[in-house]
């Protein structure tokens, strides 16, 4: 079960993903390229095999949508293609993996807050720098902020 807040949909919307969607409009309401949706079929980061119409075309329903955005999610926040794989192949397994699945997630979740102060850190030094050009800029002195002579021993 894909653990994604349902939206009440009623009309067309809705019954386009009753029929499913072309990879066009799958790529426009997901927000990522038809490039990277095959890619991920290719890769096997999809849970279920994307349904086809007879003609062979890709057909996406709300459940591949969902499961899009989990990957691009997970992707934004640096976890690898190998990585998203496992846990694709973890949730295809079924049930009596969770543990692993919430190992899986735990792991990804230490590092992206380890990055978060990392780059938490960064801002902090930017921000002193933002500052330090302010307040010589209003004090009328940034002439004096230091930069190096690039020419001091030349001859």
């Amino acid at each position: 079960m894909l653990e994604v807040k349902s939206q009440s949909e009623s009309g067309p919307a809705r019954s386009d993903l009753q029929e499913g969607l072309s990879i066009a409009e799958a790529a426009r309401r997901t927000g990522v390229s038809v490039h990277t949706l095959r890619y991920y079929e290719r890769a096997g980061l999809v849970v279920n095999p994307v349904d086809r119409t007879t003609g062979g075309r890709r057909r996406y329903h709300q459940l591949d949508l969902d499961w899009i955005t989990v990957c691009t999610k997970l992707r934004a926040t640096g976890m690898p293609i190998k990585t998203i794989r496992q846990y694709a192949q973890l949730v295809c397994a079924g049930r009596g993996n969770e543990q692993e699945r919430l190992s899986l997630l735990e792991a990804h979740r230490a590092e992206v807050t380890a990055k978060l102060a990392e780059l938490q850190e960064n801002l902090e030094l930017i921000d002193h720098k933002i500052d330090v050009y302010r307040g010589r800029l209003a004090a009328g002195d940034a002439d004096q902020l230091w930069a190096p002579n690039r020419h001091a021993n030349a001859h």
